[in-house]
């Protein structure tokens, strides 16, 4: 038996209209640093998507189905772009900045990507790489930049205001299938080339609905969010999507992402929520401690991307901001779980859920799959790989243009399941705690360490800024942790201190004896450790390893 509810497409151009219709006054904020913060109301960020709807398919003969890059900081234009292209039953493409030129080279061929959006500044990072981008026959550029770095150059090249000048502001919007693909990310590429992510109309349009739930995000018409996390990054974690459906304003730092604007941004717009990866809230603390700024509007702050060292958390609330945990990856689309609290706690009660990873959602299931394929209680204890599967979950990765879907083994399984590559355990409420990447676990003597616990736990030390920890060979053991250590500045630690400092947190079998302190942890594309720097660094022997005996088990 059918139901008697009507069958309407969950779709971006729904969300397009109805954000610039019922929510007009809200805005975008665009920092642009010493000069007067630009603002749009959604209101007229809806006219101009239909602007540049209408350039697309008349300059520049976009069709439906083909991708439409953009090299593009968070920014209003970017967030134009994001509604119209998918609306117009095109792939919005969002570009990596921060992936090396090879891959970005592959990325755009891959995807046969026949436009580029690309802000001004960025054309130095862009230009060495048109010989090589085949498909491409048009480059937009938006706002100021050295346009002299195009002379010459194949593909013609387009101003975007003047490309959106004078277009009509009506556009007959097609009815689509909601499972059409409306926008493609590509994976960071830490192994192998990069894979792309193709989400559809209908799983942004879900997605969207649970960040704005207070389970998640919960944000309103009344909240502004600093929108730190690219919005190449996995479409900015879904913000400005979901933003724009519920009217909430948008503050974008543009490319003003050092930790000085970020304060500065902060104190003067008076952001309500935030969201970024750890290593931005490292970085804006250590700029709070060197020059105070309020920064207490901002009640909440979604971090994601890898672990919050407890540590930080508790630094921030001494600023009156709430961290919260949040999990999820690319091909998540991004949101996994989140870590709220279950109610009736006190605030010490809370702090074992604040610091797992969260809960998941009703659209996410989960499953802990053991070594032997067997299927792991929730039990808070027993450990396994993490599997999901839900309708803003990947099922395939694209497999190029024309090309079958790609659906790798090792990335999911027989069933249907998403391999996260994440260990972890979840306890009988659906709470999860990660402990770590299946491929940066410490196999030590028959028994796992967890590099991200030891992590953890030695930035809780007032004189670490950032620690990674990695398996390394060991003869006895098989494998033993090496800890790297970046100190804060003026901070003067032995490593005897910091492995009695470990000794009362974790087991003592479990206490590196490798040591080493480094300038700075190296980090990939999206701000997270890049472990395998590290673990060649050890192998050619580039890290001074100082060796504290006594730390192994006996």
């Amino acid at each position: 038996m059918l139901s008697t509810m009507q069958d309407v497409p969950l779709t971006v151009t729904r969300i397009l209209v109805h954000g610039a219709l019922v929510h007009g006054r809200s805005q975008v904020t665009t920092w642009t640093g010493d000069a007067e913060p630009h603002r749009r109301s959604f209101r007229e960020i809806g006219v101009r998507a239909i602007q540049l709807a209408n350039a697309l398919r008349d300059e520049l003969g976009v069709a439906r189905d083909e991708r439409v890059a953009t090299l593009m900081w968070n920014n209003a234009e970017h967030v134009e772009a994001y509604l119209a292209i998918p609306s117009m039953g095109s792939v919005l493409h969002t570009l990596n900045l921060r992936l090396p030129t090879e891959q970005l080279t592959f990325i755009v061929n891959h995807a046969a990507d026949r436009v580029i959006l690309v802000n001004g500044s960025l054309l130095p990072l862009l230009a060495p790489l048109l010989p090589a981008l085949e498909p491409v026959e048009h480059i937009v550029v938006v706002g100021p930049g050295d346009r002299s770095l195009l002379d010459g150059c194949r593909p013609a090249v387009h101003d975007y205001e003047e490309l959106l000048a004078g277009r009509p502001t009506t556009y007959d919007w097609p009815e689509l299938d909601e499972r059409d693909a409306a926008a493609m990310c590509y994976t960071s590429g830490t192994t192998g080339d990069p894979k792309g992510v193709l989400f559809s109309h209908r799983s942004i349009y879900l997605h969207s609905m649970q960040v704005n739930m207070t389970e998640s995000m919960g944000l309103t018409d009344r909240d502004t969010t600093l929108v730190v996390v690219p919005m190449f990054h996995v479409n900015a974690w879904g913000l400005p999507h979901a933003t724009f459906m519920t009217g909430i304003n948008m503050l974008m730092p543009d490319r003003f992402l050092q930790p000085a604007p970020l304060a500065e941004m902060i104190e003067s717009e008076r952001p309500t929520h935030a969201a970024a990866v750890p290593t931005i809230w490292q970085g804006l603390l250590a700029e709070l401690a060197a020059k105070p700024r309020d920064i207490s509007s901002m009640a909440t702050v979604t971090i994601g991307g890898s672990a919050c060292p407890p540590s930080l958390m508790k630094a921030y609330e001494e600023h009156g901001v709430r961290l919260c945990h949040a999990w999820g990856m690319t091909e998540t689309s991004p949101l996994g779980t989140m870590a709220h609290p279950p109610a009736g706690l006190t605030p010490e009660q809370e702090w074992p859920y604040r610091i797992s990873q969260g809960r998941f959602p009703a659209s996410v299931e989960a499953r802990l799959v053991g070594p032997a394929g067997e299927i792991m209680p929730w039990d808070g204890e027993s450990a396994g790989e993490l599997e999901v599967r839900g309708p803003w979950i990947a099922n395939s990765y694209f497999g190029g243009a024309g090309a079958e879907p790609l659906r790798p083994e090792d990335k999911f399984s027989p069933d249907g399941w998403l391999r996260t590559g994440d260990v972890g355990v979840i306890t009988h409420d659906g709470y999860l705690t990660l402990t770590d990447r299946a491929k940066d676990v410490i196999k030590s003597g028959g028994e796992w360490i967890s590099s991200v616990d030891l992590e953890n736990q030695l930035m809780a030390h007032p004189g670490v800024a950032e620690a990674a920890v990695v398996a390394v060979p060991d003869e006895r053991w098989g494998e033993r942790p090496l800890a790297t250590v970046v100190l804060k500045e003026g901070a003067t630690v032995s490593y005897e201190e910091l492995r009695e400092f470990l000794a009362g947190r974790i087991a003592r079998w479990q206490l590196p004896e490798r040591w080493a302190i480094i300038p700075a942890v190296p980090k990939t594309s999206v701000g997270k450790f890049d472990k395998k720097v590290i673990r060649e660094q050890y192998r050619l022997e580039q890290i001074d390893v100082t060796y504290v005996a006594g730390a192994a088990k006996d």
